[in-house]
Formats: C-alpha cells, structure tokens, sequence
C-alpha cells in the first residue's frame, strides 16, 4: 500500500480542469508509464485517456472506448516522449487468466503509455511500478481523482503534480 507521500487527491470541477490536469500529467509522465484506472461506469476513465491523448497532440476523438475490442493501440506524435498509447479496458475479462489472450505481455512491455480501465481485473499482471487512478464522481462535470504512486518513476510524477504551476 503506497504511503501518503505516495498519493493525493485532486479535485476537477469540469471538464476544462480535467484537460488542464491531464496536460501537466502528459509532461511529468515518464517512459514507460502505466495508468490503472478505476471507478464506476461513467466517472470519466475514458475521458482522462482522452485527455491524455489531446495533451499530447493526439485527436481526442481518436480515443474510443476499446469495451469490445478490449484494447486499443494509438501511435503518438513524433514529438511524444512515447510513441505510442496502449489504452485497454477490461471490462469484459473475467480476471487476469483471460490477459494472455489479448497479448497483455506485448502489448504493455516496451516504450508505450499503457492505460488501463478496470484495472483490478488484470492484479499482478500489472507492472508494479505504475500510477493507480481512482475516479470519484462528485457532480454531473467535478470529479475527485485519488492518485496512488506505486514505485520510483510513478513517485515522480506525483511529485510534479504537486508543484504548483509556474
């Protein structure tokens, strides 16, 4: 369980708060990262990756929920310290046995920015080095997003959440 120097908690009262949030998350992001998404169906799991994707250059609408195809691969632009967006939802699997076959160990090794809804459903599958990202639905546009660092690279970029923007 990460330690509270390792998480916190950031409010989002709409939408142009979660584009803002999602643009400093792109700058601090290391590579290779792993975003594990969780809340209930609507919180906005999707909506973050898509924010993550425009931060970056990507079209938004580009980024779909992959609900049934499961995942999604995006290359990102040139300039991207990742060159590419591996976004999977796991919704549909009955547990982590069901990974393997979907490709799970290709398609989240290497240089990539790996987002993962439904994420308890891979368990240690997941690389332990990762960002945990819980969505909390506060009103009909805020949100509450509680972040959890687990390992160095993760620590990081939480660190720079923290600073204040200059």
């Amino acid at each position: 369980m990460p330690s509270k120097a390792d998480a916190t908690i950031v409010d989002l009262g709409d939408e142009s708060a979660l584009d803002r949030f999602t643009a400093r998350l792109a700058a601090a992001l290391p590579v290779p990262a792993c975003l594990a998404l969780h809340g209930d169906l609507g919180a906005g799991k999707t909506r973050l990756v898509k924010g993550l994707a425009a931060a970056v250059g990507l079209d938004p609408d580009s980024v779909v929920s992959p609900t049934f195809g499961l995942v999604h691969v995006l290359p990102l632009p040139e300039d991207c310290r990742a060159p590419r967006l591996v976004h999977a939802d796991l919704h549909r699997l009955a547990g982590a046995g069901d990974l393997a076959e979907i490709g799970w160990d290709e398609l989240s090794a290497g240089p990539a920015w790996v987002c993962v809804e439904w994420a308890e459903r891979a368990g240690a599958a997941l690389p332990p080095d990762r960002l945990e990202v819980t969505i909390e639905i506060l009103g009909e546009s805020s949100r509450r997003l509680h972040l959890a660092a687990l390992g160095p690279r993760h620590a990081a970029v939480l660190d720079a959440l923290r600073s204040p923007v200059v």
